[in-house]
């Protein structure tokens, strides 16, 4: 970083990147300068380099990295090891969900985590009544209760309304928390100690996103969860059938004037902005040559100072030590990097993949179909410049055709799980949070797959 864009003043650096300074400011007062990346010369609250974030309510410092549990090893000795080095460098906020790994995944953490002291950990669970009709309290109190015995603990730092926005909107959000007298329960508990911070994970009609926030003088809200990241910064819902759908941008901006901080999920976009295609890699290589996709990515969105902590899904070592790395500390973007990112999106808006995150609520497929894998074969298809497919009387058809044919079998070796076996059944379509018309991308997979040049 050269010295103008050293002496670049905080207010200066927050105008050029369209953030409003009005919170970040406030932040700054209680935590001076540490609130975008801290010094180098500064001590961290567990002697290591990472940087923190200040919880505006309890002064909480909580790490800018933030541990997703979803896709964790299926293996005790295998989560603790990467629980202990997350730990020991400083990470302190674990992301967990009782439908996360079948339900395995609050065991893995809750054993994992309870090795510790309780004071180098926050835990943040979820409310997860999003699958079915029928949302009784009775149910949900069951499986509130079962998170504590599951994570073994007497309090839950950060518990979330899970994936609010999806179903039919505001009709599904009161019966999963209003009419049942459930969102009620949850503030009693916050009131009580149990729950020390309330929040919701949004997914879906952002008509319901604005509501609960136009009523933060009710709720209280601690913190709400959203997906972010470069791309879907203004161009969200690329290829979805979301209702009312809202670009990042504006999710971030409404938290920030309400006065909410944000935990961020999907900073890579389901791990498709790590992936990125050469074209692009061979620009940030020539700003950064040291730097992956993936730390871009993460250094784009550490950046934004109303963000608490952004969640990583680091289900192995080598990604766990990378990503620590970037956040100890976190170097912000400067307005040459934004840019570039800026015109990533917008050629990556004209590139038709797939807007799935690998979340895989959509499974298991009644008929057997992978679909969190077909999808993410295909995005690597488009990244790579496979796909689009040119004309078929163009030269170079019947080969790249072929070499999507044969990455398809080598990444999906069971033909039963192929598009093919797709039979519109449309269960999955209510179970996807990014509203993917599921069964309509998989007939673009097949007729990739039957077509024959002419």
């Amino acid at each position: 970083m050269d010295k103008k864009q050293q002496d670049m003043s905080r207010r200066e650096f927050l105008r050029k990147l369209g953030i409003g300074t009005g919170s970040a400011l406030a932040m700054m007062a209680v935590k001076p300068f540490d609130v975008l990346a801290q010094n180098d010369n500064e001590p961290s609250i567990a002697g290591n380099r990472m940087t923190y974030r200040v919880q505006h309510g309890s002064g909480e410092e909580i790490s800018l990295l933030g541990f997703g549990m979803m896709r964790l090893p299926n293996d005790q000795d295998e989560v603790n090891e990467l629980v202990d080095y997350a730990i020991a460098h400083g990470v302190n906020y674990f992301d967990t969900a009782p439908v996360y790994m079948g339900g395995n995944s609050e065991v893995l953490t809750g054993n994992a985590l309870a090795r510790h002291p309780r004071e180098k950990f926050h835990v943040a669970t979820k409310l997860s009544n999003h699958h079915g009709t029928n949302y009784s309290l009775d149910d949900a109190k069951e499986m509130y209760e079962t998170s504590f015995r599951k994570l073994r603990v007497d309090y839950i730092d950060y518990y979330l309304l899970h994936s609010i926005g999806g179903g039919s909107g505001m009709e599904t959000f009161n019966s999963r928390f209003i009419d049942n007298g459930l969102l009620d329960f949850l503030l009693q508990e916050r009131e009580a100690g149990r729950i020390k911070h309330l929040g919701f994970s949004y997914h879906g009609d952002v008509r319901v996103f604005d509501w609960l926030l136009d009523h933060q003088s009710e709720y209280h809200w601690d913190f709400v969860q959203i997906q972010m990241n470069f791309l879907d910064w203004q161009h969200a819902g690329l290829g979805s059938r979301r209702r009312g759908d809202a670009d990042a941008e504006y999710l971030y901006n409404k938290c920030e004037k309400t006065g909410v901080q944000c935990v961020i999920m999907e900073p890579l976009r389901g791990g498709a902005l790590g992936k990125v295609s050469k074209d692009i890699a061979k620009e940030m290589k020539q700003m950064r040559p040291d730097d992956s996709a993936a730390r871009w990515a993460f250094r784009w969105v550490g950046s934004h100072p109303n963000i608490l902590t952004t969640l990583s899904g680091m289900n192995r070592m080598d990604h766990l030590e990378e990503n620590v790395k970037t956040f100890s500390p976190l170097e912000v973007c400067t307005e040459a990097e934004n840019a570039l990112l800026a015109k990533i999106a917008d050629e990556l808006v004209g590139v038709p993949t797939i807007p799935c995150t690998a979340c895989e609520y959509c499974m298991p497929c009644p008929y057997g179909v992978n679909i969190p894998g077909n999808f993410t074969y295909y995005n690597e298809a488009v990244n790579d410049k496979i796909l689009p497919l040119p004309e078929p009387s163009a030269a170079d058809y019947a080969e790249r055709q072929q070499q999507f044919i044969e990455g398809y079998r080598k990444a999906l070796p069971d033909a039963e799980t192929w598009a093919r076996s797709c039979q519109d059944c449309e269960e999955c379509l209510p179970k996807c949070p990014q509203q993917i018309r599921i069964p309509n991308q998989m007939s673009r997979i097949v007729h990739t797959l039957r077509v024959r040049r002419s």
